[in-house]
């Protein structure tokens, strides 16, 4: 999810990977006029960071886009989904996939102007690992020797006890070697370790974040990527503006950024249809019907696919949802295809896997609660019990989900004969805010966006119980067992095999229920002569040309 995926060079530790091509360009070929992108600056689509920006506790892409922008990790994911390339690193060396010797580039700076040095991300990754921080990426580092050391877990949910004192507060698995080298120790041999240290829980911080706390670093970040931070108005804007002394070679040609914070995605395309909004991500509903946004936009309609997959949630940890039959039952109510025609006109796929198709490793069609089945849905209700009292559907309404999610509600009102119905929470910060708290009274809209090309990706974060985004708090030891095992494959062919097969059990269980693959129509202004979307349909700011 970094900044610019141009670049050649891949990896040094020779990793190769096969991803569908995602990103895309619009504009001639000739790009724009150099002075103008010089000097100029452009507004794009944004909603309201769900926290403080901190790399390491940002895992929504309200934020996650703007981290993107702001920071420069040791690798990147190239626009065309090719294999992960060096970015920061210099090298990234092992023998073995356990013990990894990174070398950075030297003379990089953050925005505050001091260097980059490796200790930047050994710091950072252990304030991250270490749990009475509560980063909320925190287990992305369970890979690392000594990890379990400095991350305890609340033994009974939001009971009365409380998560013991970790043992130590670093963890022994990382080692500044010098100002420009660390090594990286892990538990067992990971052969998916380097492609994951693009995803922003793995960025460095600055000294200065350690000085001060997290929230107050996250409402003024410091980054070291090509933009730097100006300021941030709630819900309304947040500025960014070129970083003169960054080094390395995604730089951008543009001056200054500025993501506008709406609560309404009509609201956004009207702005952009009068050329007061330079780019969108992704257009409403609303244009889709007969390819409006295409009459509306012209040459400047983009349309392309992204490795990203919207599901329904379950607040498992709500007794009500707690039997897999009901949750099944539910998948089995939901027409997928007839969501797609009508609500999306053909723009979405239908999901029949629990891992997004574009992802290497990730297995087709293995998601059997996927179909569509009135009669055995109904027979699993009755098996679970049934549903008593009214079962409300949840979506965050700044976005284009109202329509879906109700086709949704309906679908299960009428194939399973439950009070069913969508409800709109007025912003994703708040709707985010409430998943986290674990205070969701029924089912939910979620997606997931790749955070890195690999089926791990699908697997760790989502449904593993100390999984970084198991937001419904699903458990199962065989998955966590099997998880364990396959990240712990010596080979990413031997990891890819044992992931397919703990994602089975993912099956059995339906912790979640997968509905459409992301298709993306985006859009920009008039203004804008060049640009290229990442692998994962992010605006490429190192690409634009006005």
């Amino acid at each position: 999810m970094r900044v610019s995926k141009r670049a050649s060079g891949a990896l040094a530790v020779g990793a190769a990977f096969a991803l569908v091509a995602s990103g895309c360009s619009s504009g001639n070929s000739d790009g724009g006029d150099a002075g103008a992108s010089k000097d100029g600056a452009i507004t794009i689509h944004g909603v309201q960071p769900e926290n403080p920006l901190v790399p390491a506790n940002t895992t929504e892409t309200g934020g996650g886009k703007i981290i993107d922008m702001m920071w420069t990790g040791l690798v990147e994911y190239p626009n065309n989904g090719g294999a992960p390339q060096n970015a920061l690193a210099d090298t990234i060396e092992t023998k073995d996939s356990k013990v990894f010797n990174i070398k950075i580039k030297q003379n990089t700076k953050f925005h505050d102007g001091t260097p980059v040095k490796a200790k930047n991300f050994v710091d950072a990754w252990n304030w991250a690992a270490y749990s009475p921080n509560g980063a909320a990426n925190g287990s992305f580092f369970s890979d690392i020797q000594g990890y379990e050391d400095v991350a305890t877990s609340d033994p009974d949910g939001d009971g009365p006890q409380k998560a013991p004192p970790p043992k130590q507060e670093k963890m022994s698995g990382l080692k500044v070697l010098d100002d420009w080298s660390f090594e990286v120790t892990l538990a067992a041999p990971t052969a998916v370790f380097p492609t994951k240290l693009g995803y922003s829980a793995f960025m460095p911080l600055p000294d200065a974040f350690f000085t001060q706390k997290a929230e107050d670093f996250g409402k003024k970040p410091i980054g070291n990527g090509p933009v730097k931070f100006v300021s941030w108005q709630d819900n309304v804007e947040i500025k960014l503006t070129r970083f003169d002394d960054y080094t390395l070679r995604d730089k951008v040609k543009i001056k200054d950024v500025g993501i506008k914070l709406y609560q309404d995605e009509n609201a956004a395309y009207s702005d952009l249809i009068s050329g007061n909004l330079d780019f969108m991500e992704t257009v409403p509903t609303s244009a889709l019907a007969g390819e409006k946004y295409k009459a509306d936009l012209g040459d400047r309609a983009l349309n392309t696919v992204t490795p990203s997959t919207a599901f329904i949630a379950f607040p498992i940890y709500d007794k009500r949802f707690a039997n897999k039959d009901l949750r099944k039952a539910v998948s089995l109510s939901i027409d997928r295809q007839a969501i797609s025609d009508k609500i999306f006109f053909g723009t979405r796929k239908p999901a029949d896997s629990w891992a997004n198709p574009l992802t290497p490793g990730a297995p087709a069609g293995n998601c059997t609660s996927c179909k569509f089945d009135p009669a055995q849905a109904k027979e699993l209700l009755a098996k679970a019990g049934g549903f008593t009292g009214e079962m409300v559907f949840y979506y965050n309404a700044d976005s284009s989900h109202k329509d879906w999610m109700e086709a949704v509600a309906q679908q299960v009102k009428t194939n399973l004969n439950i009070n069913a119905r969508a409800e709109g929470v007025p912003t994703f910060a708040v709707f985010r805010q409430n998943i986290n708290a674990y205070k969701m009274k029924g089912p939910y809209r979620a997606a997931w966006q790749q955070d890195y090309p690999d089926i791990e990706n699908w697997v760790n974060p989502l449904f593993t119980s100390t999984g970084s985004s198991n937001d419904g708090k699903y458990a199962n030891p065989a998955v966590d067992a099997g998880a364990k095992e396959a990240s712990a494959a010596g080979s990413l062919e031997d990891s890819h095999k044992k992931f397919e097969e703990v994602l089975k059990l993912v099956d059995e269980d339906v912790p979640t229920i997968p509905i459409y693959f992301y298709g993306q129509q985006a859009g920009h202004s008039e203004k804008i002569k060049k640009l290229e979307l990442t692998n994962v349909g992010e605006l490429d700011l190192s690409s634009v040309e006005l």
